[in-house]
């Protein structure tokens, strides 16, 4: 199962007279990613180096430092972490020893997943929206019964003959939510997935 954070996480390291800050955090969306690459790197490192994974969408960069030894270390920590829907910047502040294209990779890499091992986490879970119809009667004892499996009302609209709503809930919830509809309606309503 795939894991993301709960919040925004920080870990530095000095490695032979370099510091290395390791930040990560949640993201949604690539432009999200980028936007906290931007907002966090500092002008005055010497490199920003980063990655960020969102399902399969992933982009990471070397700022500078030889090709594959920042960047690419970072995202296979995001991976090796199994993280999912995460953007980490790595800063360097060069300390005037050089690591080697080897070191560099540790470094960077080693940095990211300790930052990533110490942050909280939550689990991913899979979403699907569902849409259903029912009386004035069943409103208040369906809303009762879903929100009761972890579902989030996202629309409801009233109608001359009754309420159209529109669930958020857990995936592995689906089948169950839509027994409740069955049920409490005696079968003149049923969920259905919206698109």
């Amino acid at each position: 199962m795939l894991h993301t954070l709960v919040a925004p996480a920080r870990h530095s390291e000095d490695i032979r007279k370099s510091r290395f800050l390791a930040q990560a955090a949640p993201v949604e969306t690539p432009q999200q990613a980028l936007a906290f690459v931007q907002a966090v790197s500092d002008a005055g490192a010497t490199h920003n180096c980063w990655a960020y994974r969102i399902g399969q969408e992933y982009r990471f960069n070397d700022d500078g430092e030889p090709g594959g030894t920042a960047g690419r270390p970072i995202l296979q920590a995001i991976e090796g972490q199994g993280i999912d829907r995460v953007a980490v910047v790595v800063t360097r502040w060069y300390g005037g020893i050089k690591l080697g294209a080897g070191g560099l990779a540790r470094a960077y890499g080693g940095t990211a997943a300790e930052c990533l091992r110490l942050a909280a986490r939550t689990p991913i879970v899979a979403m699907v929206q569902l849409g259903l119809c029912c009386d004035f009667a069943e409103l208040a004892r369906i809303k009762a019964r879903l929100k009761e499996l972890g579902a989030e009302l996202e629309q409801e609209q009233f109608e001359a003959d009754g309420a159209r709503l529109q669930w958020r809930l857990p995936e592995q919830q689906l089948e169950e939510a839509k027994l409740r509809i069955v049920d409490i309606s005696r079968g003149r309503s049923e969920g259905y997935l919206v698109d």
